[in-house]
């Protein structure tokens, strides 16, 4: 393996648990509200000497269709629409402040202008397997990426984790390989994404035990023991394939940046 290791940071996710989570409003001279912008940057310094990277690319999703919503209207249709909010009530206004910031160190950034950035940060980490990657988000859908060489950062100053497989094993009872199909199973609130009726983690865990990939639960759903979980299984079943669909990242190309235009750093 590579002694090169690529850090990639979910922007979007960054810049809305600052905006929210810093413990004050700070304006500038101006008056214009930076609180965003100063507590980005402290955790972006922060994340990169956790991680010491040889690359490193910033990635923010932009404002564009969302293909995904195709497949489901509802899908992430709980999200405020911050096109309607004050200007001082929307995480976006700081944007501009941020990008300048990235361009003073040197750092690349892009936004999507078709898909998702987890669609991105799937390319780059099935694209570049022979080098450690490090993404770093809350997002829960990247526990489906980690391997040996992926792993997850979730960035909270000292109570900061690094998530392995190891890390998803302890805490939900399968494989990262098995994360799309359990989230699938549970849903997930924060992407208005429902799962089963009443088939909560400890369940969908055993479930995936037993049956390896929700596709083959659904083929052999005449197998499941309880005649409740049977039934909500069954019932859902649809609606179980559409979330899979959601939920699960697959290479995706392109990529804004080669590998070798994020190095060095």
């Amino acid at each position: 393996m590579s002694a090169d290791k690529l850090l990639l940071v979910d922007g979007s996710n960054l810049l809305f648990q600052m905006f929210y989570g810093m413990p004050a409003r700070i304006l500038n001279r101006e008056g214009k509200a930076v609180h965003a912008t100063v507590g980005f940057t402290g955790a972006l310094l922060k994340i990169i000497k956790m991680t010491a990277p040889t690359h490193i690319a910033v990635l923010f999703d932009g404002e564009h269709e969302n293909a995904r919503a195709v497949l489901d209207a509802e899908y992430k249709a709980n999200r405020i629409d911050y096109s309607t909010v004050a200007e001082e009530d929307c995480p976006f206004t700081q944007l501009p402040d941020i990008y300048a910031m990235l361009d003073y160190l040197g750092i690349k950034h892009a936004e999507t202008t078709e898909c998702e950035t987890d669609d991105w940060m799937a390319g780059y980490a099935l694209t570049y397997d022979d080098m450690q990657i490090v993404i770093s988000s809350f997002d829960s859908d990247y526990f489906q990426l980690i391997t040996d060489n992926v792993a997850v950062l979730r960035y909270r100053g000292v109570k900061t984790a690094i998530c392995t497989p190891d890390y998803v094993t302890e805490h939900f009872g399968i494989s990262p390989e098995q994360y799309a199909d359990f989230k699938s199973l549970v849903g997930d609130g924060s992407d208005n994404i429902m799962g089963a009726y009443k088939v909560g983690s400890k369940t969908a865990a055993d479930l995936l035990k037993k049956f390896g990939t929700l596709d083959n639960m659904l083929e052999n759903a005449d197998k499941i023991e309880r005649a409740s979980v049977r039934q909500a299984i069954t019932s859902a079943a649809q609606r179980l394939r559409t979330n899979y669909k959601l939920i699960k990242l697959t290479d995706y190309s392109p990529l804004p940046y080669r590998n070798d235009q994020l190095a060095p750093f």
